[in-house]
């Protein structure tokens, strides 16, 4: 019988944002680990240079979810100031895990839509879109590329417009039921010594760009995904042939989940 023997000498940083760092001793190999929290229970844990996914049922129920802030209302005004116009609704963008920026694609004053990607960041060795959440300006830019954040960190300070208040809906009409689609068949086996490009994380799928016969070079995207409110291109990690597509557009998708299969 093999006996491992741990040595852990506890927390070493508190870190900010829900993240704490780690370092212990396995066989008397020193090792460094990183944790934060993330969406949906799961945790984004760096161990010596490498982060993975690890997927905490337990802590599912109280997950930080909110990305944009409200700020704190403005003081009020002295009798001799006359008030500025505040907008409609401040706050922040922030990041939502751990990771490196990458591109910033708007400026100081910049108007953009509910939707429009305004920073990219690299998480999770998966680069990832950061949208608007809603029309609005941008007042202050408070990152830069190359700049590593943390969970939580102010990327964008943002002014969202007042919403108009929408017009009363007409009364449905009644249609007649449609009959329920025929459930979807399970995936064939993947045949010996072919590859699977697996979910990272749980999400939902946006687009497939890949076909059956396809050939695929290593480090082309084969998927885009949606998780914790962002787009994430993944990537084969390999080149080879399409030999099943086990996703479509809209398709719920759990970490490990094989997706692709390469021959």
């Amino acid at each position: 019988m093999h006996t491992t023997l741990l040595s852990f000498t506890g927390v070493v940083g508190g870190g900010s944002n829900n993240m704490k760092e780690f370092k212990f001793k396995i066989n008397g190999k020193d090792y460094e680990a990183q944790v934060a929290e993330q969406d949906n229970g799961v945790l984004a844990v760096t161990l010596n240079g490498n982060t993975y996914a690890v997927e905490v049922p337990s802590l599912a129920h109280h997950a930080v979810k909110p990305v944009v802030h409200a700020a704190a209302p403005a003081a009020a005004p002295t009798a001799a100031s006359k008030p500025a116009a505040a907008p409609a609704a401040a706050g922040s963008v922030t990041a939502p895990l751990p990771g490196t920026i990458k591109q910033i694609l708007v400026s100081d004053g910049q108007k953009v839509k509910k939707g429009d990607t305004i920073i990219t960041m690299e998480a999770m060795k998966m680069e990832n879109a950061i949208t608007a959440e809603a029309d609005g300006t941008v007042l202050k830019v408070r990152t830069s590329v190359g700049a590593s954040v943390n969970q939580g960190d102010v990327l964008v300070d943002f002014a969202a417009e007042a919403a108009a208040a929408p017009a009363a809906a007409p009364a449905p009409k009644a249609e007649a039921p449609k009959a329920a689609p025929a459930p979807a068949a399970a995936p064939a086996a993947a045949p010996a010594g072919s590859k699977n490009v697996e979910a990272p994380l749980p999400g939902t799928i946006k687009q497939v760009l890949v076909a059956v016969g396809q050939e695929v070079a290593a480090g082309e995207t084969v998927v885009v995904m949606e998780a914790m409110k962002m787009e994430n291109n993944i990537t084969a990690e390999f080149a080879g042939k399409v030999t099943a597509v086990n996703v479509a557009v809209g398709d719920q998708v759990q970490s490990g989940q094989a997706m692709v299969v390469l021959a």
